[in-house]
Order: structure tokens, then sequence, then C-alpha cells
């Protein structure tokens, strides 16, 4: 059995300054960060001088706004700053004391704010669109609006103080699960190395199967030992989260969680409808995949594993290529991309030790739009950077569109602008590869592809129809025991496996206690499956007349937050509330399912 070496990784202060974000052009040094913390409290205070007064006057609150937002930009890039810092180097105990610190100001802050929106919805409504449609409110109108959209589901004073009192306790349990499965549990060894939350999916997806094994089902194992209590856990949550929907007078907590952003609850009854109906297509892949790897069968400890010797990719190639697939959005987004990834260091991809897993983007309070990620020199590496500058770009389109008062995209709108760009290099890559006939590399990008589907469109699916079982069970006044959790999963996976993987019902089970991030955020998965959905037909747009997809799909990056998600996206060409993204997304799927019978084909005959 092969054994994996051990990398040992340099300190953060070793790593080259180009493989680093530019944090400075946030705060200079750590004394400018200190010197605004100093400041902070005492600005937020001001805020609640304007506190009784708000609908005295449109001047009056038209103040408020504006010395509102002034204060919130500040604060963004106080915390950009603190986060940031603290996730380049989790060990620097500095750096995360600042990050407690800049929490506890934001803590502050909305708690000095909160008397703003009940004043806002007590103002008698026809003065306040009549004051919204003068010229001076014009950067307040969308947000006004917004908040005049909860008005049938804000309560009395009284009320209101105790539900807002009642939030820190109520999120309790959130901060719980991730301090169990990130610091307590231990998941064993696999192929002699530790199986940890940062390298499972290294180790899942190793070439040696025995090692694959080893660490899927001890990372399986070491859920399944504290099941009750996670069942627990995420029970209370989904209790609580019944208690407050019905508390605010909403059907049900789907709707409570998607009204907000006014989407409606068939968006997701329609994903996942099509979802089911198309999983003959996820059937196929698996047979497929099992015959390529020569198995005997294909366990779920198979399905990361890569079909061809993995393919280094350094950062700098990465870059050409996305650059080169993203030359259909012209040459104003190219150079700014471009910038952004070689010369303004918008990204943080060194590989240093102490730097947490993941990756995301950072609006950096309108200052640069940030990349955290860390470089390993895979198809993966080079996959994660065409995502996030996805985001990036978003936010840049959107700031320079749009003033700070107008709310920042949701996340549903960010996951169509970061699927896309992958998509969309994707799409340019493969046509090279087969224009060389580079097979190898052809197969190393559908690989690539199915990585991201598996995620997004597989496990997202999964995850979003098992909470809203969860909830429908909890609203009609039944319980959620972990046996009832596991099975569900159980349940819902093999929907997707079909007779192509043989499951491990318990192991596979347990999956909904790996995604602490995803379920206790409320009908927060689903928005990843909607978002590759709505950018594969998009993309499918540029087929047929590129001019035209062009200047749509700008139009939506630069709309940013202004308009609702589901009527940005239909002005777009793309309607959420039917199956067609979801269908154009199963077609893309089958088309890569296809090429890999044909190679596979090709090699066998």
């Amino acid at each position: 059995m092969n054994t994996t070496e051990v990398k040992v990784l340099p300190p953060r202060a070793d790593v080259p300054r180009e493989e680093t974000w530019d944090i400075e052009a946030l705060f200079a040094t750590p004394e400018a960060w200190e010197a605004e913390a100093q400041l902070l409290p005492g600005a937020i205070n001001a805020l609640t001088e304007h506190a009784g007064r708000l609908g005295s006057s449109p001047e009056a609150l038209l103040a408020y706004l504006v010395q509102a937002d002034e204060l919130d930009l500040r604060l963004s890039r106080f915390m950009s700053y603190a986060s940031m810092n603290a996730s380049v180097d989790g060990r620097d105990a500095v750096a995360a004391a600042r990050r407690d610190r800049a929490s506890g100001i934001m803590a502050q802050y909305g708690a000095a704010s909160a008397f703003a929106r009940p004043e806002i919805l007590a103002i008698d409504e026809h003065k306040l669109r009549s004051w919204m449609q003068t010229p001076q409110f014009s950067d307040q109108r969308v947000r006004l609006e917004r908040i005049l959209r909860l008005k049938p589901h804000v309560r009395s004073a009284e009320v209101e103080e105790l539900l807002g009192a009642v939030q820190a306790p109520f999120a309790s349990e959130r901060s719980i699960h991730p301090a169990l499965a990130n610091m307590d549990l231990r998941f064993g060894t696999a192929g002699g190395e530790a199986v940890t939350q940062g390298n499972v999916d290294r180790l899942t997806s190793h070439p040696d199967r025995q090692v694959r094994q080893e660490a899927w089902e001890n990372y399986a194992d070491a859920h399944l030992a504290v099941q009750h209590a996670q069942a627990a856990m995420y029970a209370t949550n989904v209790r609580q989260s019944v208690f407050l929907a019905r508390a605010r007078h909403y059907p049900d907590v789907v709707t409570a969680s998607l009204s907000p952003d006014n989407i409606p609850a068939a968006v997701v009854t329609t994903l996942l409808d099509t979802y089911r109906a198309n999983t003959p297509i996820w059937h196929r892949y698996w047979r497929v995949r099992r015959e390529w790897l020569g198995l005997p069968e294909l366990r779920e400890y198979d399905v990361k594993a890569a079909l061809n010797p993995p393919r280094s990719v350094s950062y700098q190639q990465a870059v050409d290529w996305i650059a080169e697939g993203m030359a259909p959005l012209g040459e104003e987004y190219l150079r700014d991309m471009r910038h952004g990834l070689t010369e303004d260091r918008w990204v943080d991809y060194a590989e240093n030790e102490g730097k947490r897993q993941g990756a995301y983007s950072n609006g950096g309070g309108r200052v640069k739009p940030y990349i955290f990620m860390t470089w390993n020199g895979t198809m993966n590496s080079y996959s994660t950077l065409a995502h996030e500058i996805g985001h990036s770009m978003h936010s840049l389109l959107s700031q320079r569109e749009h003033p700070h008062s107008v709310p920042r995209y949701t996340l549903f709108h960010a996951e169509v602008a970061s699927n896309f760009n992958q998509a969309m290099v994707r799409q340019y890559l493969l046509k090279q590869a087969r224009e060389r006939g580079d097979t190898d590399f052809e197969v190393a990008i559908i690989e690539e592809a199915l990585s991201n589907f598996h995620r997004y469109f597989f496990i997202m699916p999964t995850l979003a129809a098992f909470e809203l079982e969860a909830y429908r069970r909890v609203e009609a006044g039944q319980s959620l025991s972990a046996p009832d959790l596991i099975a569900l999963t159980a349940d819902l996976l093999a929907q997707g496996y079909g007779d192509g993987v043989t499951m491990d019902r318990q192991r596979s089970g347990i999956l909904w206690a790996q995604f602490s991030t995803h379920l206790y955020a409320n009908f927060y998965a689903y928005q990843y499956a909607t978002g590759i959905s709505a950018a594969h037909q998009l993309l499918e747009q540029f087929s047929v007349d590129p001019v035209m997809a062009q200047a749509t799909y700008l139009r939506f990056l630069k709309s940013g937050g202004s308009q609702d998600p589901i009527d940005a996206l239909r002005e777009a060409g793309v309607d959420m509330l039917t199956p067609e993204p979801v269908q154009a997304t199963f077609r893309t799927l089958e088309g890569y399912v296809a090429r890999l019978e044909q190679i596979l084909a090709a090699r066998q005959s």
C-alpha cells in the first residue's frame, strides 16, 4: 500500500509576496486598523442619535440612511481586513484576536441600528413611497422597497424586541456543531496519514483504493459515533426555525427563508422535480466510471478516483486558460480580470503553514474583490480560480454600476456568475483539446467538470431535498431522530446512484451531518444547484447569438443586487420557475458522459 508523504509548508512570513493578496489596500498597517477600531464605537453610537426621528421628515430619514451607508462601508473594510488576516494564518493569535474584536464591533453596530427597520415600517406607507419617488432617494429606493416587503411579517414592538433577544441563544447549536466537527472529532488514518477536515477530499480521491476506502469509512464513522448528538442539534435548529417562521406569520420555513429575496418556493420544488426526472443520466455516469476504473462494483469511495493520472497546472497557465476561455465577454472584462489575477494582487494563493482550507471571494469593501484559495497545482486549483474570479468580476462590475446603498447581490445571483465562468472556460478548453486530438487533456477537463457537477448538481440537490423533507416532518408535528435522518439521506442518495453505486447505507446516510454550514443556514444548499443550472442555460445563448448573449450576461453582472435574482435572470432569458435551466445542465452532463463512453470504447477496441 502506498503511503502519503506529509508536505512541510513554509510559515506565512516566508511565502512570495506575489502569491499573496494586497491586504494593505484596506489598511496600510495593523496600526491603521487599530486607529479605525478606536474610532468606530463612537461612530456607531452617533448613529443612535437618529432614533425616534426617522419618520419626522424625508430629510431626517435620508440623513440616517446616508450616515448608515458610510459607516457600513467602513465596517465592511474593517471586518474584511481582520477576517482575511485570520484566514491566511490560523496560528496567528494576534490575527484571531483582531477578528474576534471586529466581530464584537459588528455586533455593537447591529444592536445600535436595530431601531431603524421598525421605525421605517412605522412610517405611513403612502407617505414613505412619495418620499422614495423624489430624486434624492434614488440610491435608497431598492433598499426601502425590500424593507417594505417585510411589513406583513413584522410584529409589534414588544414582540420584535423578544424575537430579537432570542437570536443569540437560538444560534447556539450552529456554533456547537462546527466546534464538534472541526475540533473534537477524530477521523482515524488512511494510508498512514491522519484524516482531517483539510485533507479528506484529497484522501478520498487517492489513487490507492484502500486509502480511499479507509478515509471515507473513517470519516463517516467518526460522524456516526456522535450521530444522536448531531441529530439533536439539527432537530433543535429546525424547531427554532419553525417557531420563528410561525411567529412572523409565514406559512412554512421554506417561504420564510426565500421571501426576503422574493424567491417563490416553486423554484425549489421545480429544481428537485426536474433533478429526480433526470437521475438516469447520473446512473449512466456511475456505470461508465466503474467500467473505466475496471472495478467489479463502484463504491462511494470510488466516485472521486482519477480516471487518468493527475495533470499538473501552474497558476500562470490557469490564468491564461481562463482569459482565453472568457474572451467572448470582451476586452474590457478580460483586461480587468487579468489585471486582478496577475498585477493587482486580488488573489492569495500561497500554500503556507496555518492557512485554512477552502476558497472564497471577498468584496473587499469596494476596494478590491479579493480571492482566497490555496494553489496545489491541480485541475481542481484551476477550477477553483475560475469559479472565484467569476464572483470577483461580479463584485467589480456591480460595484462600478451602483453605490453602496444598493444591496449586494444574493447567493442566488452569485452562484450563477461563478459557475458561468467555469462552464465557459471548460467549453473553450474542450474545443481546444478536441481540435488537437488530445484525449488525455479532454478527459482531464471532463473530470474537473464532473467533480464540480458532483458537488453542485448531485450533493446539493440531495441536501435540498433532505432539508425540505426534514422541515415538512417537523411542521407536521413529527420528530427527527438520527436513524430517521440517516435513512432519509440514504434513500435520497439511492435515487441518484441507482444501480450504478453499491451503497453502505449507514455510512452514506450520515452525509447530512457533514454539512453544517449548508444545513444550519436554512435553504442554502439549493442555490448552488440553481446557480449551476442558470449558468449553463446562459452559456447556451452564446451558441445562438454571441453578441446578444454577451450584452445580456454583462447586464446581469452589472445589475448586482439592484433586482431580485429571479427577475434579473428572467431579464437575461433564464426562467428559474421552469424546468429548462436544470434540463440545460443535464444536457451538458449527458454530453460529458457520452464523450467518456466514446473515449472508453475507443481505448477498449
